[in-house]
């Protein structure tokens, strides 16, 4: 073999080895480096009391240091608070013996968890055993199925696109086709969904608001990935692809636990966190909770611009008209 074909090879080689290891940078970065890093930050609660533990609330709330961020109010004010996810965990200081610990399902679990271990702790210092009360108190599969909801969605829609851009290759794929494609995928994937839920557990509230929430982000998700694969061809999958792993990794997380590079990175604007939550307040008996509207305007957003990108239709090249052939004149001989 000659060297001149011993070179394509060997860069070829130191080719597939960067590929390789800028993979490796990618999948760390969106997986495992946001998992690693976890730490309190200024994760918000409260404790509450009566007039005259007023002192005593404000006494609590100097402890924690930055790791939390202590909101002090009346009983019915920090009960708010925690319906509206504005903390994630309520501290109550009344006369009598204990405290009392008010948790919610409505709030996503790994902020539910800090402020359990916070606010138990904090109750421990006070005289009396603390009780614990769970509001709208959720299942494993209650606590699971908004987040797993989000990543199927998104993979299920990416699967049917990529799909259909694979089997159509080479032809143009009509506006029709591509609404069908968004719209079916935005039937079967919310179908596998729900039966998921009630699978796993079948006390789940699937409403007709819950089922509507899934639906509006299937096709989200479908349309936006639908717009990027007419555009960039199966090459979008190198961006959509990646982004399914941001889902368990970040959005289920809350971002006061967050190192701030990936708070402001990844979390900031990923779509699965809007979806996540929306669906876990409908399941828990919270429609009124504001991340439900957020959730339905930010996907209502994702749902436009996908379709103005899938559906917008291209000018067609009319064909230039030929000049007319001169008769050849034949001279006479």
């Amino acid at each position: 073999m000659s060297a001149a074909t011993r070179r394509p090879a060997g860069a070829f080689a130191l080719v597939a080895v960067l590929v390789g290891a800028l993979a490796a940078v990618v999948l760390g970065f969106l997986t495992f480096g946001a998992q690693a890093s976890v730490a309190p930050d200024h994760v918000p609660v409260a404790v509450s009391a009566p007039p005259p533990l007023q002192g005593l609330a404000h006494q609590v709330a100097s402890h924690g240091g930055t790791q939390l961020d202590w909101r002090v109010a009346d009983p019915a004010e920090a009960r708010n608070l925690l319906a509206d996810k504005e903390v994630y965990g309520v501290l109550e200081l009344r006369p009598g013996p204990a405290a009392t610990v008010v948790l919610s399902g409505a709030v996503n679990p790994a902020g539910t968890q800090v402020a359990q271990q916070v606010l138990a702790g904090a109750a421990q210092a006070l005289p009396g055993e603390p009780r614990l009360e769970m509001l709208q108190p959720a299942s494993a599969a209650g606590r699971i199925v908004p987040l797993a909801a989000s990543a199927l969605a998104w993979l299920g829609s990416l699967v049917a696109g990529a799909v259909l851009v694979r089997l159509s290759a080479g032809r143009r794929v009509s506006v029709p086709v591509r609404l069908a494609q968004v719209l079916g995928s935005g039937v079967l994937v919310t179908g596998v969904l729900v039966g998921f839920a009630a699978l796993w557990d079948s006390t789940l509230p699937l409403t007709w608001d819950v089922l509507g929430f899934l639906f509006l982000t299937v096709t989200a998700f479908a349309a936006l990935q639908a717009g990027l694969l007419r555009l960039l061809g199966l090459r979008a999958l190198a961006i959509l692809a990646p982004l399914y792993l941001v889902a368990p990794a970040v959005a289920g997380q809350v971002p006061e636990l967050l190192n701030p590079a990936y708070r402001a990175l990844l979390w900031s604007w990923t779509p699965f966190r809007f979806s996540t939550e929306g669906l876990r307040s409908l399941l828990q008996g919270a429609p009124a909770a504001p991340d439900v509207t957020t959730g339905v305007w930010v996907l209502t957003g994702l749902l436009v611009v996908g379709l103005a990108l899938a559906l917008w239709p291209t000018r067609s090249r009319r064909e230039l008209p030929q000049p007319a052939e001169r008769p050849v004149e034949v001279a006479a001989g």
